[in-house]
């Protein structure tokens, strides 16, 4: 039986999988929170096996979840579930330790599919974005997925959302130096000179 945990801040994502996978006889939601902290609180009271993730939580996001869940919980499969656009976030995701990502517009019988598959021990992203990466590397084509770091991405998604590098330094926990660090990395590997035309990349990227 997977035990499946899901984090995400709407509601009708968490009841509608709560009822979905309530008649199933080998997986079994277990507990639904909101946001990226109160994952880590619900882990101490509920044996675990795949938490279901959204990129965007409120407190603490997706992908610093995932670096946490690595040090703090390493036998604990997670896969991120979620409407980013998943060129960039599969990848990067996937570097900061998930085991899948999963689109929300991907069908109920996929998404079992993938729980299903993690759980055996693989790792799952849709059959479309692994021929789009296989064409990629034999055309020798330089996606913007590809140039961006995991951080970067991260840094570039909230810098697109209007906050400044303080507000960023607080959220992923670093200093406001290594932000502008990041910032200057972002406009070099984009090609930019300024943060509004960063900004302007962030939405061509769909971020």
């Amino acid at each position: 039986m997977v035990k499946l945990m899901v984090a995400d801040q709407h509601p009708i994502v968490t009841k509608g999988l709560e009822l979905v996978f309530a008649s199933s006889r080998d997986l079994k939601v277990v507990q639904a929170v909101a946001d990226g902290e109160a994952i880590f609180d619900a882990l101490k009271q509920f044996t675990t096996n795949i938490l279901l993730c959204e990129i965007d939580l409120p407190k603490l996001n997706g992908i610093s979840v995932l670096r946490r869940m690595r040090k703090e919980y390493p036998d604990i499969k997670v896969i991120i579930y979620s409407a980013q656009q998943e060129e960039v976030y599969a990848v990067s995701a996937i570097k900061a330790g998930a085991s899948g990502y999963v689109h929300k517009s991907t069908d109920l019988l996929t998404l079992k599919e993938a729980i299903m598959k993690v759980h055996l021990g693989g790792v799952y992203i849709s059959p479309s974005l692994s021929r789009k990466i296989a064409l990629d590397k034999t055309s020798g084509k330089n996606n913007y997925y590809k140039k961006l770091s995991t951080r970067e991405v991260e840094v570039l998604k909230l810098l697109s959302n209007g906050k400044r590098n303080k507000e960023i330094a607080e959220e992923l926990q670093i200093n406001e130096k290594t932000v502008s660090t990041y910032r200057a990395r972002l406009m070099k590997k984009l090609n930019v000179t300024n943060l509004i035309d960063l900004v302007n990349q962030a939405k061509s990227l769909e971020l």
